[in-house]
């Protein structure tokens, strides 16, 4: 189980969080929605013990990140893509993640071969695209094999294969018991895969409930995500506008 408590983030007289409180809980994925700067990233950074919060707490099966014994066996976490040096190989990459979390070398090679960059494995990760490089960071967060995952963005840089290929391990990965939270301000590739969702605006959760509770009444999710948010084109079903 992911818990947000309440959690409120300020910078200076500027309100980054304002009390933000869910959770994501085992054999579903659960989406995080939010346009760009709602406040998705800097949660999730809590949630990872990357940034302290002003008030509020983020926890993982009832542990701040930082406390957690094994972290690398207990949420698996890709932020900001794969995070690696350029100058470093694929496999060079997920190797020393691998030694600093005392995981096992031969999982390096499953886990390039899981997020399909076994071709790529001697390429620097400069020379990767966007796309491989997103494949890279997921390959970090499955390396100890956790029971979570903690995505942020994982789409983006995708082509339409590669769009399917994550939401089909995602899906696995919720069915298999285990727990996703995932971010993102792409409507059309949440929808496909997540069975709980949580919306964001202006640092306040505004929504959160299954697709079919957040989407009843609207088109879509995209025109339910406007309506709730204030998006200048939140129509309403009968025409109206969401105020």
């Amino acid at each position: 189980m992911l818990t947000i408590e309440s959690l409120t983030k300020r910078h200076g007289s500027r309100t980054v969080l304002d009390g933000v409180a869910f959770e994501a809980r085992p054999g579903r994925v659960t989406a995080f929605l939010g346009a760009n700067g709602a406040g998705k990233s800097s949660t999730l950074r809590i949630l990872l013990g990357l940034d302290r919060p002003t008030a509020g707490r983020a926890l993982i099966d009832g542990h701040a990140y930082r406390d957690l014994r094994d972290p690398l066996r207990t949420a698996g976490a890709m932020l900001d893509g794969s995070g690696a040096h350029r100058s470093r190989t694929a496999r060079g990459h997920l190797s020393w993640i691998a030694t600093a979390g005392g995981i096992r070398r031969r999982r390096v090679d499953e886990v390039l071969e899981q997020v399909g960059l076994a071709d790529a494995a001697r390429t620097k990760v400069g020379r990767l695209s966007l796309g491989m490089g997103q494949r890279l960071g997921l390959g970090a967060a499955l390396l100890g094999e956790p029971p979570m995952l903690i995505l942020d963005e994982p789409v983006n840089g995708l082509d339409p294969e590669g769009i399917r290929w994550m939401r089909e391990l995602l899906r696995g990965q919720a069915d298999a018991g285990g727990t996703v939270l995932l971010s993102s301000h792409l409507m059309g590739e949440v929808a496909g895969v997540a069975d709980d969702l949580v919306v964001i605006a202006h640092g306040r959760i505004v929504a959160t409930g299954t697709v079919d509770e957040i989407t009843r009444g609207h088109a879509d999710l995209e025109a339910a995500f406007f309506a709730l948010t204030g998006g200048e084109d939140s129509a309403e079903p009968n025409g109206g506008t969401s105020r």
